[in-house]
């Protein structure tokens, strides 16, 4: 094998090629096929306006030595980045402004979390590993876009680029060290235009004059002390009211709250005295806004189940409903992006 010295422009050119120690003016080189080392990711696809996990699999170390560092890019237009923790490694973050806000479960969001980087582990050449991060993919995407999440892969010895991105309507085949990509596809269940103008939906339950519609719950994941609630209550009479509160068996408490963004920043908090509800109005509670909380879960959510519970008004008095549970980080009670995200993303609690 030849032995180079390289400059070190010209080493960073080289995504494919393996970079020996930086001790040593003169590294030895040579051609890496991906089958010697390569990273992907395990979800190659995901929905716009939808959560995605994204899992990056490391498959080998670099020529045989183990890895002991992986950092992932985080592209424009992927927002709410949050790594997971991993026994062994150190997490650093980077976070930087976006080209522009976006919207979030939450509300809209204009930095966040660019890079991640996980180090100080030791991966051995002859095994493998996930390292894993939770995010939003915006609207910045339709379907049948291609997102790239650059990773870099350094060992004891040597690194590794999968850095390359095709030029637009270029071959992605063609490239020696392609970065990690997620296609874009339609959401399941997206309503269509001729969906969207139908008539409403008929209610789920009445309360005097507060009709109550699609009231429904998030799973929740293992271990999970609060879950979120979403119902669209209209007021069909002359005489305002105001929801106060909400109960289903497998919490010990409900409060009402507000989701807003501050700075950049969003924050939860409860609504005192209850929602009101004008005569002749409609308020939707849904994943960005307003929104029901139940606290001191002592049981699951699991998607697909139903959960008999109350809502109560101040006029209306307390009415039975049937809450429906939707996967963890579904946008509706029948809306679901793949590699969806818990609720607890994003969320900052201020009570």
């Amino acid at each position: 094998m030849p032995r180079l010295c390289l400059s070190a422009p010209l080493r960073a050119a080289l995504p494919l090629v393996l970079i020996g120690s930086s001790a040593v003016p003169c590294a030895v080189f040579g051609l890496v096929s991906p089958a010697s080392a390569h990273a992907v990711l395990e979800r190659k696809e995901a929905a716009p306006n939808a959560a995605y996990r994204g899992v990056v699999q490391i498959m080998h170390g670099c020529d045989g030595r183990p890895t002991t560092r992986i950092s992932v890019t985080i592209p424009e237009g992927v927002t709410g980045a949050k790594p997971m923790p991993k026994p062994g490694w150190t997490i650093e973050t980077v976070k930087s402004a976006y080209a522009r806000s976006y919207p979030s479960f939450h509300g809209q969001v204009s930095e966040g979390v660019t890079k991640i980087t996980w180090s100080g582990g030791s991966l051995p050449d002859e095994q493998i590993d996930e390292f894993s991060f939770f995010a939003r993919i915006s609207d910045a995407f339709a379907p049948g876009a291609t997102i790239y999440f650059p990773v870099e892969q350094d060992c004891t010895e040597g690194s590794y680029r999968w850095s390359d991105v095709p030029a637009e309507n270029g071959n992605a085949q063609a490239l020696k060290a392609p970065a990690p990509a997620v296609r874009i596809i339609a959401a399941r269940g997206t309503a269509t235009q001729a969906t969207t103008t139908q008539a409403p939906a008929v209610p789920a339950a009445k309360a005097g004059a507060i009709a109550i519609e699609a009231p429904w719950l998030r799973a929740t994941p293992g271990g999970a002390k609060v879950a979120g609630g979403y119902v669209t209550l209209r007021n069909t009479g002359t005489e305002p009211d105001r929801l106060t509160g909400a109960a289903i068996p497998q919490a010990g408490r409900a409060e009402i709250h507000s989701m807003t963004t501050e700075g950049g920043v969003m924050k939860m908090a409860p609504v005192e005295g209850g929602l009101a509800l004008a005569p002749g109005a409609g308020v939707a509670l849904k994943p960005g806004g307003y929104h029901l909380m139940f606290l001191d879960l002592k049981d699951g959510l699991k998607a697909g189940e139903t959960v008999a519970g109350t809502l109560t008004f101040e006029r209306a008095g307390t009415v039975p409903v049937t809450f429906t549970v939707a996967p963890i980080g579904a946008q509706g009670p029948d809306r679901q992006g793949p590699g969806a995200a818990p609720e607890t993303d994003g969320h900052k609690h201020h009570h």
